[in-house]
């Protein structure tokens, strides 16, 4: 005999977006199915997976109360950036300059899940379910979802927050667009010879893109964006010699650099969004949604915008229509459609931009960066578009 339950909303996806998504939408009073798993432990020292967090995700975690939570000895915040070009050209930012506290928070996604996953466990409005969904049923009325294990789930909102290769996105007939760039996302963390004095570096070299992001205790996490040949050739290198090949770039900065990751791990990249933010009974979230290259750290604060606004236009709505009404899902989409598709266009172009070969092409980038150096205001501009 089939099990059925019955909640307000079901949220599909056990990352941080959809553990957020699951803990906002509870503290509004609503009855929360998780489908997820507690976060899993980190086999390294430091957890590859680490994320720049804007202003706008510490407001959100504050909000949820859980940046409280959060381990503060693994945080690191950002109070410079340096951007190098191809050539000679270079940026600097600076949140003194800007008058901010701090450009970013450097954290591990294992730091900031433990933390949701700790307040999750005290919302009694959320009930975790370990099983997979096999079939999406959305009616006008409401949606149901059959699980492996022959439970019924019924719900008024199904949150799709499972990631690039989303079941809900698929399901629900709204894939989209999806360029891949050709490139890998390699990850891994060192310790730095020198103090990286709370500094985020990112060097542009022949259209591929290596950022070391500063971590505590000297220790600094690597991005590099390497076109795909390239990136099989890193990832197969030993730990130490990849090391050697980074510290190429960030000698001078940093000193020699000694890996504490026991291999890197690397991910495609590619810019790719849904056909619609939201279906009958059914809302996208995060990289379910959209992904856009890593070249700005912005995925994961794009992903967490989407979070506030969906329980911003759930919790604002009227008294009369339940949290998958047509009217309320189409609030969240046209809440969220400028900052996702500029944040898209602005990632794709930059990436385009330092693909191309020659030596006109060097000229323009290198001389637009000392440019936009010599001008506050745009340098302004930008810093309180990444700040969210």
């Amino acid at each position: 005999m089939t099990q059925t339950q019955t909640h307000d909303v079901i949220v599909v996806g056990g990352g941080l977006i959809g553990k957020a998504a699951a803990l906002l939408l509870a503290q509004a009073r609503l009855s929360v199915a998780l489908l997820a798993q507690p976060a899993a432990p980190v086999a390294d020292a430091w957890d590859a997976r680490i994320y720049s967090l804007s202003s706008s995700s510490q407001m959100l975690f504050e909000r949820m109360r859980v940046w409280q939570a959060v381990d503060a000895a693994r945080l690191n915040p950002v109070f410079d950036m340096q951007v190098f070009g191809d050539d000679r050209g270079a940026l600097h930012f600076s949140a003194y300059q800007a008058a901010v506290p701090q450009l970013a928070w450097i954290a591990e996604s294992s730091n900031l899940e433990r933390a949701l996953d700790a307040a999750l466990r005290f919302s009694p409005q959320v009930h975790w379910i370990d099983a997979h969904a096999e079939a999406l049923i959305a009616t006008d009325d409401s949606a149901a979802l059959r699980l492996a294990n022959g439970t019924q789930l019924c719900a008024s909102l199904v949150v799709g927050a499972d990631g690039a290769q989303s079941w809900v996105r698929q399901t629900a007939g709204l894939d989209g667009s999806r360029r891949p760039y050709r490139q890998v996302g390699i990850v891994c963390n060192f310790h730095a010879e020198r103090p990286h004095r709370d500094t985020a570096f990112q060097w542009f070299h022949d259209g591929e893109i290596i950022a070391l992001l500063p971590l505590p205790g000297q220790h600094v996490s690597l991005v590099w964006s390497a076109f795909d040949d390239h990136a099989q050739h890193l990832l197969g290198m030993d730990p130490k010699r990849l090391a050697e090949q980074v510290g190429e770039f960030a000698h001078a900065e940093l000193g020699a650099l000694t890996p504490v990751s026991t291999r890197a791990q690397g991910f495609p990249l590619a810019l790719s969004q849904a056909k619609r933010l939201i279906g009958q009974r059914v809302a996208l979230l995060g990289d379910a949604a959209h992904t856009v290259h890593p070249l700005a750290g912005q995925g994961m604060n794009l992903g967490l915008r989407d979070v506030a606004a969906l329980g911003d236009v759930i919790a604002g709505r009227e008294s009369f229509r339940d949290c998958g009404a047509p009217t309320v899902l189409r609030r969240y989409e046209r809440a969220r459609r400028e900052d996702i598709d500029s944040m898209a266009l602005t990632t794709d172009g930059l990436q385009k931009l330092f693909a191309l070969g020659g030596p006109f092409a060097k000229f323009v980038r290198n001389t637009g960066l000392d440019g936009v150096n010599t001008l506050p205001f745009i340098k302004k501009f930008l810093i309180g578009r990444a700040l969210g």
